[in-house]
């Protein structure tokens, strides 16, 4: 019985994903490598499927996983992965509509972006559902809103630009703009155009689909899903110019909690040029955001001739600003808390996904760092891991009282990681920070705790560790350096 219906549910997400391609059996056994005869005989129940065909069907119908996951569950032997337990979506409020499944696809062809979102939509009310309302929103410069604001008022977003389209069902729609900004566009889409109206009744369900186009230069590398209806499932996938070695990672931030790395993996495969990243979560909660970021490692390591093989070049790689860039030398932007706790939570997701991807490549025995401005936004914000595992959170902090005399010991900064450097720090800090809740703080550091915090409050203020150290001492290349792994060692104080 339990067998039966999980080949029920395989079959189940792999006819949902034909659909949303819009592929049939023929064209999906062309590109998976099987015959239309053993699809059919899969999903009729008669044939059970190989791995090998739901791994190919999965990267063909850009499943993000989904159909890899119905696959293990199906399948006696043990799991090859393991994917967290997803805790239950908080319960929703009553609506009367639903979507089924949102798809959202974005290309990129290395000047212009080309979203398109399909939902399915199911009027689960009592009335009839005749428009549908979307926004469309660019942010060139996100975690700093002036010179975003800034750029657009120069260089608006425009309706021809745009050139969006829409349909129910296949059927060409149109819509009625809400509101009309240099960076934000909303409009009503409208279930009807000059041949009729095709209402969503009670109990029915239909394809919603809408696209659009916006250029590199008003678009930045990021692309973030909301859900703001009840949603059965969610799934993205990006499609990138292979030639420019793109790496794409995901945080999900909810109501309750701050952002986290996605729980599900994001899949990629690569065919005819393109790199392809695709995601799917089922269930997801209701006021989720979900966003996926990327970096193109050819185009930034060309334009800094750094290369993957060096330890900046690492971190450049994985999205760490480095030495040169002006943000690094300008104090940053406090935060207004609580009015701007939304994008505080936001910008401390962003730096716990980049510590992760950090902490991929190097192995930090003394604990680590990210300030907001070594991802390149310019607000006040830190996080710190400690070697003990500790995580701390730091919102426009800056020190009020050192103490306990000093300690010089090495130091390393993400943003020119090639070198290590000898830096006086006291041994004892206090420092003051606004909490998420707008209350402010007094927090003691001590010792390699206090050496951590004031390296990242120093970035919050434009300052790198080189203007720290003694009249006469240089760093030394990484490669010298013999401390990698170890923790700080501390003897006799300086008075």
């Amino acid at each position: 019985m339990a067998d039966r219906a999980l080949a029920d549910e395989f079959i189940a997400e792999l006819k949902r994903w034909r659909d949303v391609r819009g592929l049939s059996q023929t064209r999906l056994a062309a590109l998976v490598g099987y015959t239309p005869s053993y699809i059919s005989k899969v999903e009729g129940g008669l044939q059970r499927p190989s791995r090998e065909f739901a791994e190919k069907a999965d990267e063909q119908l850009r499943a993000g996983g989904a159909i890899r996951r119905a696959f293990l569950a199906l399948d006696a032997k043990p799991r090859v992965e393991t994917v967290p337990h997803q805790q239950p979506a908080p319960e929703q409020p009553p609506t009367s509509l639903v979507v089924e499944h949102e798809d959202t696809s974005l290309y990129y062809d290395g000047r212009t972006y080309r979203a398109t979102q399909r939902r399915l939509l199911l009027n689960g009310g009592t009335e009839p559902i005749t428009s549908y309302l979307i926004r469309i929103s660019v942010d060139r410069y996100p975690g700093d809103p002036e010179r975003s604001n800034a750029h657009y008022r120069q260089n608006p977003l425009t309706w021809d630009e745009i050139n969006l389209s829409a349909s129910v069902d296949g059927e060409p729609i149109g819509w009625r703009v809400q509101h009309d900004r240099d960076a934000f566009k909303e409009l009503w889409l409208l279930f009807e155009n000059e041949d009729g109206r095709y209402p969503l009744y009670p109990g029915e369900s239909a394809w919603l689909e809408y696209s659009y186009t916006v250029g590199s230069e008003k678009w930045g590398q990021w692309f973030q899903r909301a859900v703001r209806l009840p949603t059965k499932r969610l799934s993205v996938s990006l499609d990138f110019p292979a030639e420019l070695e793109p790496t794409v990672w995901g945080t999900e931030t909810t109501m309750t909690a701050t952002g986290n790395a996605f729980r599900n993996p994001i899949r990629s495969a690569t065919e005819d040029g393109r790199r392809v990243f695709s995601w799917s979560t089922d269930e997801p909660p209701l006021h989720a955001r979900f966003r996926l970021e990327w970096k193109f490692r050819a185009k930034s390591i060309k334009e800094t001739h750094l290369t993957a093989d060096t330890a900046s070049g690492r971190m450049q790689a994985i999205g760490i600003v480095q030495e040169g860039d002006p943000i690094l030398t300008t104090p940053a932007r406090l935060f207004s808390l609580p009015d701007e706790a939304e994008d505080a939570r936001r910008v401390v997701a962003e730096m716990n996904s980049a510590a992760d991807r950090a902490s991929g490549v190097h192995n930090f025995g003394k604990g680590m760092g990210i300030a907001a401005p070594q991802i390149g936004i310019n607000r006040a914000a830190a996080i710190i891991r400690t070697p003990e595992g500790e995580a701390i959170t730091l919102f426009n902090p800056r020190i009020i009282e050192e103490a306990g005399g000093f300690d010089e010991q090495y130091e390393g900064c993400l943003s020119f990681f090639d070198v290590r450097g000898m830096v006086p720090r006291p041994m004892s800090i206090s420092v003051e920070h606004t909490g998420i809740d707008g209350q402010q703080h007094i927090t003691i550091f001590e010792r390699g705790h206090a050496r951590l915090v004031a390296h990242e409050v120093d970035h919050l203020h434009g300052t790198l560790y080189r203007s720290k150290m003694r009249p006469g001492v240089q760093p030394i290349p990484v490669s010298e350096y013999r401390g990698t792994g170890k923790t700080w060692q501390y003897g006799q104080v300086q008075p």
